[in-house]
């Protein structure tokens, strides 16, 4: 288990990705879901 495994968090940190072992923060969350928030007419 080492940077090429997708299931560790050593492994999501080289790939820039995000799971059950390396979740984003609550607060980026938010920020992110106001960010992106579809705007209806």
């Amino acid at each position: 288990m080492g940077k090429g495994d997708i299931k560790t968090k050593k492994g999501k940190t080289n790939r820039g990705t995000f799971g059950a072992s390396r979740p984003k923060k609550e607060s980026n969350k938010l920020a992110r879901k106001k960010k992106f928030e579809v705007k209806e007419k």
